[in-house]
């Protein structure tokens, strides 16, 4: 799981997502400890991360082109992946002016887990990349337009891949000024409609 962050206001959203995937192969017990390590800041760059992977035994491949945030008919959708022996789980964010959605999808069920309204970030990742975006907003966020909550994005991008090797340095980055029916976006994602 690596970093997702959106902001949500009522005059338009923006999201961005950073492009790293790391894919691991070794014994279940190294891959979870490297994991922790990683996803919890104690490896700050690649470099650290092919070493200590090396030293305990496992196999890394590391992607920077995984595209993770999308628009899709007004609709902004970020999306992460985690892992844990053999279950995939994906949290995916729905965005639009004026309002949000985060949905799991575990063994390709899609389920609602929270709905929230304007004037709110919200944050996908690992604990270190939670830890930065909380910084940035307390740090950065006077309140105000969207633009100005992009800027706190990226800042939040630029500062979590400076941290942690699980953040690319690459990301993208979407915004939206419309208004429409996240229902409609979720209920075609799990297949209706």
């Amino acid at each position: 799981m690596t970093l997702v962050m959106a902001y949500i206001g009522r005059q338009g959203a923006v999201m961005a997502g950073d492009m790293r995937e790391i894919a691991f192969q070794g014994d279940d017990p190294c891959i979870e400890a490297l994991e922790r390590e990683l996803y919890s800041g104690s490896i700050a760059s690649d470099n650290d991360l092919l070493e200590r992977a090396g030293e305990i035994g496992v196999a890394i491949r590391v992607r920077d082109d995984k595209v993770k945030v999308t628009e899709q008919d007004g609709v902004i959708v970020g999306e992460v992946t985690e892992t844990a022996g053999s279950t995939i789980r994906q949290k995916r964010l729905y965005v639009t002016a004026g309002s949000y959605v985060i949905a799991e999808i575990i063994d390709s069920r899609l389920r609602v887990t929270q709905r929230g309204q304007a004037g709110n970030f919200v944050v996908l990742g690992n604990d270190i990349t939670k830890q930065v975006a909380g910084q940035c907003i307390r740090e950065a966020w006077k309140g105000g337009t969207v633009p100005e909550a992009m800027r706190v994005i990226l800042l939040t991008m630029q500062m979590a891949s400076g941290v942690t090797a699980s953040v690319s340095r690459t990301f993208m980055l979407v915004h939206t000024d419309r208004a429409m029916n996240l229902a409609g976006a979720i209920n075609r994602a799990s297949g209706g409609e």
